[in-house]
């Protein structure tokens, strides 16, 4: 069987970076090319150093518009122009890391099937195009969608703390290192941007009574992982709550369920999602976290690709967690 031909456009970013290191050792694919305008005609090692001495792909500026899969790993507004710029023939399946197609009714969006494996697992088989979830969009879903499906979810406090890798690639203040280091800071308080998806994915499973989300985001001193706690008020015991979220994520191969306190070195280089309950009186505590450069974008995208193709859901994605 011939491999999947993969282009990645923007690939000189983070998560452009690590599509390239998935998928330089995924058994069913090779990459076609790596396009970045900055960085045309230099190695791919030049930019993402640990590379150097496993490829010789070389960056291009040039797109060629018949590869089986193009994933997008631009800034969020550029997916939308690079696909009226360049066009890829009809068959090319896309899967979009920016929130430009997230949202339904926008940018095309009716076009492209959210792509979180754990609620839209058949239509991403189906898709031609995906948008990718934004990272904070999945830890925080994947600790709420069991609750919405049974609805249960009316109200959510949630906070969440994010590496610097989370900011992207571009140097600002809050990502320097002398910034970064010892510190932390909440930011986009009740405001940020992953609301959006998050509001369309629980009405999506509980239409009637559409949940609220109240979400404080804080910037942490670390470059990559994202942790999540969601607090609400839940009558369920903590059995049942257990045997919910069991029966839920039981054939979801990424999304595992812990008696034990959770903790971001867990998962930082995977694609796993661990999540914790915590049950005081009729309060529900979930805490969730992930990498937010692999379940929270590149990771999460191959696993839509392998969907899309037919491959087996974790082929590419067995990787180690960076524990020590």
């Amino acid at each position: 069987m011939p491999k999947i031909k993969a282009a990645i456009a923007g690939a000189a970013g983070y998560t452009g970076g690590e599509l390239i290191r998935i998928l330089l050792h995924h058994p069913d694919v090779e990459i076609a090319f790596a396009h970045s305008k900055s960085h045309a005609g230099h190695p791919v090692y030049r930019v993402h150093e640990d590379l150097r001495g496993e490829t010789d792909l070389v960056f291009s500026d040039t797109f060629h518009p018949d590869p089986d899969v193009l994933f997008l790993c631009l800034g969020h507004g550029e997916a939308v122009k690079f696909l009226r710029e360049n066009p890829p023939k009809s068959g090319v399946r896309i899967i979009d890391l920016s929130q430009d197609f997230r949202i339904r009714g926008s940018a095309g969006g009716e076009d492209f099937v959210y792509g979180l494996p754990e609620l839209n697992r058949e239509a991403i088989g189906a898709a031609r195009s995906i948008a990718n979830p934004g990272c904070f969009a999945t830890a925080i879903q994947l600790g709420l969608l069991p609750l919405a499906k049974a609805g249960l979810l009316s109200e959510v406090h949630t906070t969440g703390i994010t590496g610097s890798t989370g900011a992207g690639q571009g140097l600002s203040h809050t990502s320097h290192f002398s910034w970064r280091s010892g510190n932390i800071q909440a930011y986009k308080t009740l405001t940020h941007q992953h609301l959006l998806e998050i509001g369309q994915t629980l009405s999506q499973l509980q239409p009637l009574r559409a949940p609220q989300v109240h979400f404080v985001p804080w910037r942490g001193d670390f470059p990559r992982g994202i942790f999540i706690s969601s607090q609400l008020d839940c009558s369920l015991s903590a059995e049942g709550l257990h045997a919910l979220f069991e029966d839920f994520y039981h054939d979801h191969p990424f999304c595992l369920l812990s008696g034990d306190p959770i903790f971001m070195k867990q998962v930082v280089n995977t694609n796993k999602c661990m999540i914790q309950l915590e049950k005081h009186g009729h309060k529900l505590v979930v805490h969730s976290a992930i990498d937010n450069l692999l379940k929270g974008a590149s990771g999460q995208a191959v696993q839509n690709m392998n969907l899309m193709f037919g491959l087996g859901e974790t082929s590419g994605l067995q990787l180690k967690a960076s524990y020590f």
